[in-house]
């Protein structure tokens, strides 16, 4: 380790002191000025990350649905995952130390983790759209070229393009090709075979209007429009042209707000779906003939994919574990419906991706979704190798048919993170393949009325919470009053958690009709702010 090139390359990206930032399931996340010493030390850790498991690491620079003026980093592991907890941990460290502790803490991180400074590193950086972010992504490749890393800059992509590219370096291109052509290639061959024997072939196309939130997605579905048969048309909105990213449009607006974004034009009936701003999340909607608004959150989507690979997994006469992954956030209908209807273990992980990946890799085939629309689908390699043998050496027909189709399934699908072009084009096959519009899929099951709230607390630590955050232990006796409150309507179920970011506490209540899980939603954070330390005024009654 060259202390003195780290030196005065730090020297550039001065920390501002006293500041301090927790990473966490999103990385980094602030205000984009405040940012340019965490991307010089993400770069830097980068390498060491590198270094230690002799692989490609990856560096976003993204902050997702966040206004414009926030920015993130994330850093990516080898197979195209999350970062492991204890790397989190020294990004934390590595990130907050001042100016003359910075040497003692890269390290300590060396020793820690018996990081061999010989090793070569090579890091692969992308970067969303943002006005911050060509500049911020120059950092990074200054704590790179500090340690001696090598390099490469894909520029502008979307945050799972970048997962993908670091999932097929580090396994020698037997999960693709390291471009962005090679990522279009791989996901509209799969399309293609897909849907050769849907009706849409036959009898016309689909059209699909996709609000990309003014974000890196419509940059990108430009790209791969030149790739799609002609079966599946897409038409573009919220493109970056007009608007600001994020604002008043993408899919956690439209989540949040059970509205249609502003810049998309929506008439009854017609199919579309909304990407955020880095292009890892997406929710569907429509408007029916009354006029109501309509939306198909993650629950829908893991519905609606999971009961398609099932299918699938029965034709083929294969004994492989499927299972659901959701968070205590899934609409209790489609956990029922999943359960008791279609007959599949579902699984409840903490709130985050990374809880949720860990937990479907434990299945042959594990779908996971958060309400929001980020998710995906992870296949075992032995499943993989099960599906393809017999896509190959089948005699039976049908058998070998299934086989084939939940083979272009798994090209079709970008396994290392949710991807909102990659969900796109499953859900568009799906739908073609089993001849559904929205309002077929929508009737698979109805969502039980629920309401999120939220409760500003002197310090959320004082809420602590077991059973993947469905049960509160602390404060004594909150838990005990939802229950007896929960005890008193018709499918009702509530639960509370401490935010990730802020002090306040979120609530989450669903019932049989809208006004009781409003009333709910009220009683509970009526709890929570007397026995939690709420601080402000008393929550109001919902309308």
């Amino acid at each position: 380790m060259d202390a003195d090139t780290i030196t005065k390359y730090s020297a550039l990206h001065t920390k501002p002191p006293g500041l301090s930032y927790q990473y966490g399931t999103a990385g980094f996340r602030t205000k984009a000025e405040n940012l340019d010493h965490t991307m010089f030390r993400m770069g830097l850790l980068a390498v060491l990350r590198s270094k230690q498991t002799k692989s490609t690491i990856g560096v976003m620079v993204t902050a997702s649905h966040n206004p414009e003026e926030d920015n993130g980093v994330k850093l990516i592991d080898p197979l195209g995952e999350m970062l492991a907890p204890s790397w989190e941990e020294h990004a934390t460290s590595l990130t907050n130390a001042e100016e003359p502790e910075l040497l003692t803490v890269l390290s300590n991180i060396c020793r820690k983790e018996a990081v061999d400074l010989q090793h070569n590193a090579f890091v692969v950086i992308g970067r969303d759209t943002r006005s911050s972010s060509k500049k911020l992504s120059e950092s990074v490749i200054d704590g790179v070229s500090a340690l001696g890393g090598q390099y490469h800059d894909y520029g502008l992509v979307t945050t799972p393009q970048l997962h993908y590219m670091v999932c097929c370096r580090n396994t020698h291109g037997n999960y693709g090709t390291a471009t962005v052509e090679g990522y279009y290639q791989k996901l509209s061959r799969a399309f293609t075979e897909l849907t050769k024997q849907a009706d849409i072939q036959r009898d016309g196309h689909v059209c699909l209007k996709i609000d990309c939130a003014n974000g890196i997605g419509a940059l990108k579905l430009k790209e791969l429009e030149h790739y799609l048969p002609g079966c599946l048309r897409i038409h573009i909105d919220n493109d970056g042209l007009k608007g600001n990213l994020n604002h008043l449009c993408g899919a956690d607006f439209v989540k949040v707000h059970q509205k249609p974004p502003a810049g998309l034009e929506m008439k009854m009936g017609e199919r579309c779906c909304s990407f955020d701003g880095d292009a890892d999340r997406i929710v569907y909607y429509y408007i029916d003939a009354a006029g109501c608004f309509h939306l198909l959150d993650g629950d829908k989507i893991a519905t609606l994919i999971s009961t398609f690979l099932k299918e699938l997994l029965v034709k083929t006469g294969q004994t492989l574990t499927l299972a659901i992954i959701q968070t205590a956030y899934a609409n209790g209908s489609s956990t029922r419906y999943l359960e008791e209807t279609m007959k599949v273990p579902v699984h409840c992980a903490k709130t985050g991706v990374k809880h949720l990946h860990h937990k479907a890799q434990e299945f042959d085939v594990g779908v996971y979704f958060e309400a929001n629309g980020h998710g995906t689908v992870l296949f075992s390699k032995a499943a993989e190798e099960k599906i393809k043998y017999q896509a190959e050496n089948e005699k039976d027909n049908r058998k070998r048919e299934a086989a084939k189709m939940l083979e272009n399934m798994i090209d079709l699908i970008n396994q290392t993170v949710g991807d909102a072009i990659s969900d796109m084009l499953v859900i568009e096959a799906i739908l073609a393949l089993k001849n559904f519009t929205l309002q077929q899929w929508d009737a698979i099951y109805t969502d039980l009325p629920n309401r999120q709230l939220k409760v500003k607390v002197a310090d959320r630590r004082v809420i602590d919470t077991t059973d993947a955050e469905r049960q509160a232990v602390t404060p004594p006796g909150l838990q005990e009053k939802i229950d007896a409150l929960v005890k008193k309507i018709k499918w009702a179920r509530a639960f509370v958690r401490p935010s990730g970011t802020e002090d306040v506490v979120r609530v989450y209540a669903e019932a049989d009709t809208q006004e009781n899980a409003d009333n709910l939603a009220y009683e509970v954070s009526l709890a929570v702010y007397h026995l939690a330390g709420g601080v402000g005024e008393e929550p109001k009654s919902i309308g």
